[in-house]
């Protein structure tokens, strides 16, 4: 099924998995483009899916005359959909390029990713897929978590020994004050 303008989805990741989807039976690799996100909540709201030859690769200068120049991957290809989620909180197509400046390869019948992605997802394999993406950023968030709060207690360690010595210096100044001022005793007398 082709993509076309006003197609809805439930969520941005089927719109992923579509795109891909569709992207390997045309015979091309699909990339994550740009994105915006919400002013209000930070959300992911609007989405590019692009083919993988979109653009041009910026020219940097060879670190090493050793090293072979990489191949040409992007060609300035125009092809994607973009989407956008509306106010009911579907995704809608809202732009779709169906040309390449390319040739398009189809990947072999045999193939083990064209075999698993010709199956037409149902609700079930797009709502795991949602799940997985879901889940997969929930430990990266988990692990920076984790991560800055070992920090803090690694500064808290620190400040409280730095507190025990500080205290430490302050009871041994006053013992000392308070030796310095003890009476002389009358034996001495």
């Amino acid at each position: 099924m082709e993509p076309y303008v006003g197609m809805e989805f439930e969520s941005e990741e089927a719109a992923k998995v579509f795109y891909d989807t569709y992207a390997t039976h045309m015979g091309f690799v699909m990339r994550v483009d740009a994105f915006r996100r919400s002013m209000r909540d930070g959300k992911v709201v609007w989405r590019r899916l692009v083919c993988n030859k979109e653009g041009f690769r910026k020219s940097r200068p060879r670190r090493s005359e050793n090293r072979k120049p990489r191949a040409v991957t992007r060609e300035g290809c125009k092809a994607m959909i973009v989407v956008k989620k509306d106010k009911t909180g579907k995704w809608v197509v809202m732009k779709f390029i169906k040309e390449h400046n390319h040739p398009l390869v189809a990947a072999p019948a045999n193939s083990r990713r064209s075999v698993l992605l010709s199956q037409t997802p149902d609700g079930k394999d797009v709502k795991i897929r949602e799940l997985t993406a879901e889940l997969q950023r929930e430990r990266k968030r988990s692990a920076a978590y984790l991560e800055q709060l070992e920090m803090v207690l690694q500064d808290m360690e620190e400040h409280s020994g730095h507190l025990s010595k500080n205290i430490e210096d302050i009871v041994k100044s006053v013992i000392e004050i308070d030796s310095k001022r003890a009476p002389v005793s009358s034996s001495s007398q």
